[in-house]
């Protein structure tokens, strides 16, 4: 960043904000692929004004969010979809909650990384075939040995064990 005009090169204005760009389109509902694609765009139109300018990093997470979630909503309409999408300013206000000053949302990866490993081993190969392979709670239920209605159970104090002890952990952060 330069002093004078307080302009960002490509690359560090990149490098500071992509995963937050992308991580903001998946929390919008977006798959990986569009995620990417999206994120490209967002720097992309950011990029071809010269007269960008960085007044500081939140305003420009601000700035890249508000132009990534105008790209979602453009996409949805040219391909006919309905889609409901929250307001700008609520998704903001979930976003600043989950990832807060950091722009990237790593904070909140870490910490879920990290409570995660405080499940029992079954709560978390539960979560895992549940997320990671898409297991049905039947198979899941099998695997453990379980019903699948225990299997939901498990699940669902496991889920909010997680997202207690996330929160707690990023409260802790602020």
């Amino acid at each position: 960043m330069t002093e004078e005009t307080n302009t960002l090169d490509a690359g560090e204005l990149i490098r500071k904000h992509q995963r937050g760009v992308w991580r903001y389109l998946r929390m919008l509902g977006c798959d990986a692929a569009t995620a990417d694609d999206l994120t490209q765009d967002t720097f992309l139109r950011i990029l071809k004004h010269k007269d960008f300018v960085q007044h500081n990093d939140a305003a420009t997470a601000g700035y890249l969010r508000r132009t990534a979630y105008n790209l979602v909503v453009s996409q949805h309409r040219k391909q006919g979809r309905v889609q409901t999408v929250a307001e700008p300013a609520v998704l903001d206000e979930i976003w600043n909650f989950w990832a807060g000053k950091d722009l990237t949302g790593d904070a909140a990866i870490d910490a879920l990384s990290v409570c995660l490993s405080r499940l029992t081993p079954r709560a978390q190969m539960a979560l895992k075939m549940r997320f990671g392979s898409e297991a049905s709670r039947l198979e899941i239920g099998e695997a453990l040995g379980i019903s699948d209605h225990g299997a939901r159970n498990l699940m669902q104090r496991a889920k909010q064990q997680l997202r207690d002890c996330v929160e707690e952990t990023l409260r802790n952060l602020k």
